[in-house]
């Protein structure tokens, strides 16, 4: 067996060759994927954390707040349940959001918590907007579709620690490399689940709406998309929870949020710490969950 393993392939190295030359020659683009995504997050995070008035989200140093800052996560609470009521129409539903809600700021979690869901929510219109368009495409051509799913295999089964490293060479340390290795980790969701709901438009309808004819573009957004909200809604839910189970692993690269205090906890061996940040994690996940599950008609 010498014959096989004298000569190794040289995999690590050209791997190191490639991204080094993509941080010498693709520094320009990294650094506007960096200024949008940091815009992105700081707006989430402001919409969060803090109440609005005169010099709101611009940085003033006048700015005033149109009430004060510690009635903002009650506001916020209310904006879930309405968004909440207006997806499922079911009051107990309501009700577990804003009684999960009431127990994090309980608990004293509120900031971390706002953090981890803007970090969600940013990696959710990443995901989102890239992952339905890639979708429709690779559906509408199932010889891409067949080059595209060995690389969605591989963003999903390689462990996360090992994109975490050119995360940090690109973007360096912060919420950025979190958002994106929690992007590269939850983007083949949103892909797979539009192919899925675009491929399985019922023949008849595409035939009948073929019949009367419609455009490749109607046929698109009057008969496959409606056709297919009900997976894309779903691959939205994924996207969601395969975002929150990253926060902890996205803590690593200095990514603030709920997995911080699970991090020093780790470190620390602070079991009622652990226990106690994490319990909030899954209280989250359970809000997030209900509040956004595709409801069966």
């Amino acid at each position: 067996m010498e014959w096989l393993t004298d000569t190794k392939i040289p995999v690590g190295r050209i791997a190191g060759i490639a991204f080094d030359w993509l941080q010498i020659n693709g520094a320009a683009v990294f650094d506007g994927i960096a200024i949008f995504l940091e815009g992105l997050i700081d707006i989430l995070l402001a919409l969060f954390l803090s109440p609005p008035g005169i010099g709101w989200l611009t940085g003033a140093e006048d700015y005033v707040p149109a009430y004060p800052a510690e009635y903002h996560p009650l506001l916020v609470i209310a904006v879930f349940a309405g968004l909440t009521w207006y997806l499922q129409h079911r009051w107990q539903v309501c009700l577990l959001v804003i009684l999960g809600f009431l127990f994090v700021l309980n608990q004293g979690y509120w900031e971390e918590t706002s953090e981890s869901l803007t970090l969600v929510l940013s990696a959710c219109v990443v995901c989102m907007g890239l992952g339905v368009p890639i979708g429709i495409a690779v559906a509408h051509r199932p010889k891409l579709y067949a080059w595209v799913r060995p690389v969605l295999d591989l963003m999903q089964t390689l462990p996360t620690f090992v994109y975490l490293i050119p995360a940090i060479v690109f973007f360096g340390i912060g919420m950025v490399p979190g958002l994106m290795a929690t992007v590269i980790f939850v983007l083949p969701a949103s892909i797979r689940l539009t192919h899925l709901g675009i491929s399985s438009t019922p023949k008849p309808l595409i035939e009948a709406a073929q019949a009367f004819g419609a455009t490749p573009r109607q046929l698109l957004w009057k008969i496959e998309l409606p056709s297919a909200l009900p997976q894309i809604m779903a691959g939205l839910n994924q996207t969601i929870m395969l975002s929150l189970s990253m926060v902890v692993i996205a803590a690593l690269v200095g990514a603030d949020g709920l997995g911080v205090p699970v991090v020093r906890a780790l470190n620390q061996v602070n079991t009622s710490l652990g226990f106690e940040s994490g319990f909030v994690i899954v209280v989250v996940a359970i809000i997030l969950d209900r509040a956004l599950r595709v409801r069966q008609r």
